[in-house]
């Protein structure tokens, strides 16, 4: 028995036959994905239009006194995490600045896991690897992911400065004091939500280097 697709795409489990009306249901499919994705990020973008600058205004100080970004997340957002630390650290134009992934070393993050417990994964090396005038960003579509949480505590308290993303209405991220900004993404589509957080961090990259 194999896992249906209908979630996604109802009409292919639909019973259809005629390849070329299953093609264009795709295409309309596709399109319309697109187009709810592009107008989400739009409204994103204007919503954390005032956090968004107040972040590159305070970011880009650290960065030019030798601050290091330090990212992470969980599942689909441990993948955005490493590719914001691309962007930043092997940009397509500007300044290369310093910036980690937490979700990279394969060795660490599952020695900590088993050691110490996944809930301390990225706290953990935050302990060991950064230092006041540092900064923390951590994704979450929920905004409630234990470990990430974790990790912000553990980041206000050594000095950092802390940045997260989440999705739905902020969840815990939102209101929690370890978490000095927060860019919300409004929606309950996990895709959706991962795609604009891709665009917050893009835009946000774009202003820092603009200041750096």
């Amino acid at each position: 028995m194999t896992e249906g697709t209908d979630f996604l795409y109802p009409f292919i489990e639909g019973g259809e036959h005629d390849a070329d009306s299953l093609l264009a249901d795709l295409a309309t499919s596709a399109a319309a994905k697109g187009a709810m994705s592009a107008k989400l990020q739009a409204t994103t973008l204007a919503d954390c239009e005032a956090t968004m600058m107040t972040l590159a205004q305070v970011m880009a100080p650290r960065f030019n006194a030798g601050g290091r970004l330090f990212v992470f997340g969980n599942g689909g957002s441990a993948t955005d995490a490493a590719g914001i630390v691309a962007l930043f650290r092997t940009p397509p134009w500007g300044r290369a600045l310093r910036a980690r992934s937490l979700v990279a070393d394969h060795a660490v993050l599952t020695a900590l896991g088993n050691d110490v417990g996944f809930e301390l994964v990225f706290s953990r090396q935050l302990i060991a690897y950064a230092r006041q005038g540092d900064m923390a960003v951590g994704l979450s579509t929920s905004g409630n992911s234990t470990n990430l949480l974790s990790a912000f505590a553990e980041a206000d308290r050594r000095g950092l400065l802390t940045v997260g993303l989440a999705g739905y209405d902020g969840g815990q991220m939102v209101s929690s004091p370890d978490v000095q900004h927060c860019l919300v993404v409004s929606s309950s589509s996990v895709h959706r939500i991962q795609e604009t957080q891709s665009a917050l961090a893009f835009e946000l990259w774009s202003r820092i280097q603009s200041l750096v």
